[in-house]
């Protein structure tokens, strides 16, 4: 079963981000309003600096004509068919082939090299609200397909935007609790994200910092990220969060339960 909640963001806003919670209802709340206003409350004088930030798209999504033909009782039925709830204003109608989602070539292509036959129910779903740039809470079963519902999209994020430029961060930050997580999430990111030469890294404690320094100042795309070595990295000014229009915490309760709280909020401060 999968359960969505969707939340309408500023287009010209740099706080917007797509959270992809864990499989457990308590989900990605580290979004939830009372703690930003907790976080917020404890540094009255903080100010975001937006000056010299590098414009960026984020709504991608052109409804199919399949799609907008659906009437809403098809779209009740398919969701019913596919356990798929939904919360929030305005929420898109869910595809129900690749076709559907107007991916360009190059993503079609490792979709098919993959052998995938449809969408999941999460990524029927989740990726129109993805590509549309609207804030987004999933939550859905150990092997949904949740990563692709957020790479696949993250992908045409990223060639979407300005090249990196010398000293620049990511433009893509996915969170997850564990190296083990980060690691399997990297894999994937590769895999799709190889035919568009996007550049990627893993950064985790627990293994020498060098490499993964390496390659943040070599400059990469998309960074899978533990929490801990993130803030050490930032700390360390290997890196910067200048650059991020795409934020993914997956597993975002498990990170809670594991007391990441703080590093998550500054993260995504």
């Amino acid at each position: 079963m999968s359960r969505y909640d969707s939340r309408s963001g500023d287009p010209t806003s740099y706080r917007d981000v797509e959270g992809f919670g864990g499989a457990s209802a308590y989900g990605g709340s580290v979004r939830s309003l009372s703690s930003r206003r907790d976080y917020d409350a404890a540094e009255p004088t903080r100010k975001l600096d937006l000056d010299g930030l590098t414009p960026f798209e984020k709504n991608f999504y052109v409804e199919s004509p399949s799609v907008a033909e659906m009437s809403e009782t098809d779209v009740e039925e398919y969701r019913q068919r596919r356990e798929i709830t939904v919360e929030g204003r305005d929420v898109p109608k869910p595809v129900k082939s690749f076709a559907d989602v107007g991916y360009p070539d190059y993503v079609l292509q490792e979709i098919t090299k993959a052998g995938f036959v449809e969408p999941t129910a999460i990524q029927a779903q989740g990726w129109p609200m993805a590509l549309k740039g609207r804030d987004l809470i999933g939550i859905a079963e150990t092997g949904s397909g949740k990563s692709l519902a957020y790479l696949l999209p993250a992908i045409v994020h990223v060639n979407a935007q300005p090249i990196l430029a010398p000293g620049d961060g990511p433009i893509v930050l996915v969170l997850a609790p564990t190296r083990e997580l980060a690691v399997q999430i990297q894999q994937e990111a590769a895999k799709f994200g190889a035919s568009s030469r996007i550049k990627n890294t893993c950064i985790y404690g627990g293994v020498p910092k060098g490499p993964q320094v390496r390659d943040l100042q070599k400059g990469v795309e998309i960074v899978i990220a533990t929490p801990g070595r993130l803030i050490d990295m930032l700390d360390s000014h290997h890196t910067n969060l200048r650059r991020v229009t795409y934020l993914v915490l997956d597993e975002a309760d498990r990170m809670l339960d594991m007391g990441f709280e703080p590093q998550i909020l500054v993260a995504q401060n």
